[in-house]
């Protein structure tokens, strides 16, 4: 990903629009073809050398132009022809469509395998039951694999969304200096949509000398949102691997890995929490690039210096916390002894809701089946008893329920509803969505 955003590289797409621009021009006849051979052949950072780019631009104090006249220099005779008839953002502009277009596909690629993982860790922990929390604290039983089928069908958006927004953000132009395709001649529509298709890239409809920036700002906010959803996963990761909770934990090398310089002890959920602190800086690109959508007339450079930071940024950033959360739930380690050891901490408490419905059933009046097992619940919290001792001991409740059929209701497996269906539904609707995608399921 930081290869794609290279300066290097990004000459060379500035380069390759260059050269799509007079395979174009010779295809409707405004260029000799032999000279537009030249300069596609010349169009590559190995006879277009950075350094004498940046040689140029000392002296011109412009980027674009520098480009220009080290590739005419290149080309030689042939060199009349390069950059005619457009302006610097046809090239700017286009050359950062062609590093999107990389950048998503490789985006694609990292999310696709986080998805199969997810797709395997939901079908594996399907069946390993633990407690679910609201406001941090005990609420119903779920299991581990329904966590991971939400996460799952959340990356699942997110890739739709990313392919969604493509069109609207893998987009060129040759439209020239105030978007009216004047410098092109009366060939320009053709000469933009050439070199367009050439490229591999959306043809934009109508735009002034610049791409509007709502295509820009539409990706970044795409990528921040996912950025905070694997924030979201790695914060869960990391409140579960909290000593008083230890349900689950990030791989540790025990050989070699140290968790810190003080305390031999600690081991640390130390990649969750790089992905949470990368993840921060992925959402404060928003702001500049919302801002960056504003610009004065049919164009201005405020823009310009902002986004030479915010796209790659958002990219590069947003590629390493993917490729760490695929790692930390790969080397996962599950404790379901733990997860059974905290869902007895409040002696059933967690099943209240259950024993309601329960008593319910048995025909008791629900707004009384509440108030009773509230009390008791109420009892159990302030004298530190397990509830399912109070709940047993109760007169009302031993009236309506057998002490088998208490058992029944304590039992956290007995209390998970439709969990194994909405994860098998979960899986089964990621699977055809890979298909469609052609990727293995």
């Amino acid at each position: 990903m930081r290869r794609i955003f290279e300066e290097e590289h990004r000459l060379q797409c500035m380069l390759d629009v260059e050269a799509a621009l007079a395979r174009a021009q010779a295809k409707v006849g405004d260029i000799p073809a032999t000279d537009a051979a030249i300069i596609s052949k010349k169009a590559t950072t190995r006879n277009v050398r950075p350094d004498r780019v940046k040689q140029i631009e000392n002296r011109t104090r412009h980027e674009t132009a520098a480009v220009v006249e080290a590739l005419s220099e290149a080309c030689k005779e042939s060199g009349r022809y390069v950059h005619q008839g457009v302006t610097s953002s046809d090239i700017l502009d286009t050359a950062a469509a062609l590093q999107i277009k990389e950048a998503l596909n490789l985006m694609l690629r990292r999310l696709d395998r986080l998805e199969q993982t997810l797709l395997t860790q939901a079908k594996k922990y399907a069946e390993t039951v633990s407690v679910g929390r609201t406001h941090g604290q005990h609420a119903l039983p779920i299991t581990l694999g329904l966590k991971f089928a939400v996460w799952l069908r959340e990356v699942s958006r997110h890739i739709s969304r990313l392919n969604e927004c493509r069109p609207r953000v893998v987009v060129g132009k040759l439209t020239g200096a105030v978007g009216t395709m004047a410098g092109l001649g009366e060939h320009a529509v053709e000469i933009q949509r050439y070199a367009m298709k050439d490229l591999e890239l959306e043809t934009v409809e109508v735009t002034t000398q610049i791409l509007q920036r709502d295509r820009h700002a539409e990706l970044v906010c795409a990528l921040a949102n996912l950025a905070s959803s694997v924030d979201k996963f790695s914060t869960e990761i990391r409140n579960l691997q909290r000593t008083e909770i230890d349900e689950v934990r990030e791989p540790f090398d025990f050989k070699t890995q140290i968790g810190s310089s003080a305390m031999p002890q600690k081991m640390n959920p130390r990649m969750s929490e790089n992905i949470s602190s990368v993840a921060k800086i992925v959402r404060s690109l928003v702001q500049p690039s919302l801002e960056s959508v504003v610009t004065w007339h049919e164009r201005d450079l405020t823009q310009s210096a902002a986004e030479r930071f915010t796209i790659p940024e958002a990219f590069i950033l947003t590629d390493h916390i993917l490729g760490s959360m695929n790692q930390v739930l790969l080397g996962l380690v599950v404790l379901p002894d733990r997860m059974i050891r905290n869902l007895e901490l409040t002696g059933g408490l967690e099943l209240s809701e259950a024993l309601v419905g329960a008593l319910v059933r048995k025909g008791m009046e629900r707004p009384k089946a509440f108030r009773v097992v509230r009390a008791l619940a109420i009892e159990s919290i302030r004298q530190q008893k397990p509830f399912r001792e109070l709940v047993r001991k109760n007169a009302e409740i031993n009236k309506l329920m057998s002490e088998k059929e208490m058992k029944l209701v304590f039992d956290p497996r007995n209390y998970l509803g439709k969990t194994r269906d909405l994860i098998l539904q979960a899986l089964e609707k990621t699977k055809q969505e890979r298909r469609l995608r052609r990727l293995p399921s």
